[in-house]
């Protein structure tokens, strides 16, 4: 396993997370493929999926190191070192858990915990949160996250639920570090047609957004 040093450097670098929730097994490996062509490398597993284990090592095996892959929607310690042991190497959970921060950092392993307010931001940090993830951002929008990032310039964030191509590079600019997309990203309808290629120009659009607003 990666130290938590390279899997945020890759993050940051893809820009966008793809979270993958309810995604089929059968077409996971092309929906992956797609995203990387178009520039996503950060892909995020749900664990309320039955399969995620199964899921993980097969992207593991298929992609090694050209992506980076976590487990989102973790809840306790224990799915959190499940996937791990899967091959997640990174965790992300919708809300603040402090077990499972604190057997990924046992493990060495990054962790987003999902946090709305400020007080909720900065016990998650204290606890040992790699990054934050404020969900769902798109309550309160870019200016919440923005207010949060003022007094609190050290805690890396990453806005989730809701962000889409019209308003990512608004929470770049208000200072995320990256996203995570999930509908807005991945269209599983033409994943089912067998269109790959709208979900790669789909993920070169968000990566491109993300380029330039970081730009700017």
């Amino acid at each position: 396993m990666q130290a938590k040093a390279e899997t945020y450097g890759q993050l940051v670098d893809s820009g966008v997370v793809a979270v993958l929730r309810g995604a089929d097994p059968d077409t996971l490996i092309e929906i992956t493929d797609a995203l990387l062509e178009g520039g996503v490398t950060g892909i995020e597993l749900t664990a309320d999926n039955p399969d995620v284990a199964e899921m993980l090592e097969a992207l593991t095996g298929s992609f090694g190191d050209e992506i980076v892959i976590g487990t989102g929607t973790v809840l306790d310690a224990e799915t959190a070192r499940m996937t791990m042991l899967a091959g997640a190497e990174f965790i992300v959970s919708p809300s603040l858990h402090e077990d499972v921060i604190e057997i990924c950092n046992r493990y060495g392993t990054l962790v987003a915990p999902g946090v709305m307010t400020p007080t909720e931001a900065i016990s998650g940090y204290e606890m040992g949160a790699d990054l934050v993830k404020v969900f769902p951002a798109s309550s309160l929008g870019p200016g919440h996250l923005k207010s949060i990032k003022g007094p609190y310039s050290q805690i890396p964030l990453m806005p989730t639920g809701g962000v889409d191509i019209d308003n990512a590079a608004d929470y770049i600019e208000a200072g995320a570090e990256c996203v995570g997309a999930g509908s807005a990203l991945v269209d599983y309808d033409a994943a089912e047609r067998g269109d790959f290629e709208a979900i790669t120009e789909q993920a070169r659009e968000f990566t491109s957004v993300i380029e330039a607003a970081r730009e700017s």
